[in-house]
């Protein structure tokens, strides 16, 4: 919003937008640690699941969308960038929330990003080609530069200064969310005019292929047997992606247009989703359970209101 109705002042934020994703996973790698790998090796088929589910379900749907949908070549090829980009930290939050295998989702999510520079370049190249030039190799040095040597920095930080690394700790998340909107406002800046004559086609876009990666990703869990904590962090972990790389990796090799997809992307996972328990499928006995404790909490909390209009009898309920 910011960023539509202050042009002015955020444009001028769109040269730092790779320096900005920079310090975000300069962030992460203070906070990752060895034990976030561990689950790779105690539950290895269940990560490779995640992976793989990550970087197919995610790339066919934006392609599908992008030869179902008429749309421009640059935001054609911005859908897809996203759809091929690994899973953001933001799943890792939301899989907490919505009562999901936590660990695994952290799992998922490093080993996606570890991969990213050799995997979003060449499903770029396999799926973006038709609308707009791909150099992919040019776009794996950009993600090294901005994910692997920030990652790289922060965790041998960690490792020479733990005690100063974990006094930074507490801030970082702050740091994260400045600066996601501050790339976000930057994109949007940066394409206001284009928003105002494209902007419902590309939220309609947005939303389609979320919700595509979120069902499927839950699918393709069940159908292999995975339980339901499981399920739940594969599905969000497949919906939700690192927009940041994609808004800087479509600003840095195709346009500013072409960022739009991945910055509406960032607005519409981060904000839209309210707490997280409502994302996936949930089971009927467990909807039926958190209604009726939502039922028993509104009961008990009129009766508390009755009684405080009331100090006669609370006093002789007190007396008891």
């Amino acid at each position: 919003m910011l960023g539509y109705f202050l042009p002015d002042a955020f444009r001028q934020l769109a040269p730092w937008i790779v320096t900005l994703l920079a310090v975000i996973m300069f962030g992460m790698g203070l906070t990752i640690s060895p034990s976030d790998f561990r689950e790779v090796l105690t539950r290895p088929l269940d990560v490779l699941i995640g992976v793989l589910a990550q970087f197919i379900i995610m790339p066919l749907a934006a392609f599908a969308l992008t030869q179902t949908v008429p749309m421009p070549a640059e935001i054609a090829a911005g859908v897809i960038l996203v759809g091929c980009c690994p899973g953001g930290t933001a799943s890792n939050v939301m899989t907490y929330m919505a009562r999901g295998d936590t660990a695994l989702s952290v799992a998922i999510t490093s080993v996606t990003t570890l991969i990213a520079p050799v995997v979003t370049p060449f499903l770029v190249w396999v799926f973006a080609s038709a609308y707009l030039p791909v150099d992919a190799m040019a776009m794996f040095m950009s993600i090294v530069k901005v994910i692997l040597v920030p990652l790289a920095l922060g965790a041998a930080l960690q490792w020479l200064l733990p005690t100063a690394v974990s006094r930074a700790v507490p801030v970082l998340p702050l740091v994260s969310v400045v600066g996601i909107v501050l790339i976000v406002a930057a994109v949007v800046a940066a394409n206001q005019t284009a928003i105002a004559e494209s902007g419902l086609l590309i939220i309609g876009l947005v939303v389609a292929h979320n919700v595509f990666g979120l069902a499927l990703g839950y699918a393709v869990a069940k159908l292999l047997g995975m339980t339901e904590p499981k399920r739940r962090a594969v599905s969000i972990e497949i919906g939700m992606q690192n927009s940041g790389l994609g808004a800087a990796l479509a600003s840095a090799h195709f346009s500013p247009l072409a960022a739009v997809p991945s910055a509406v992307f960032s607005v519409w996972h981060n904000l839209v989703r309210g707490d997280g328990r409502e994302l996936v499928p949930q089971p009927a006995a467990r909807r039926r359970g958190r209604s009726r404790r939502r039922s028993g909490h509104a009961a008990a909390l009129r009766r508390r209101r009755s009684l405080e209009r009331n100090p006669i009898r609370l006093r002789r309920i007190r007396r008891r």
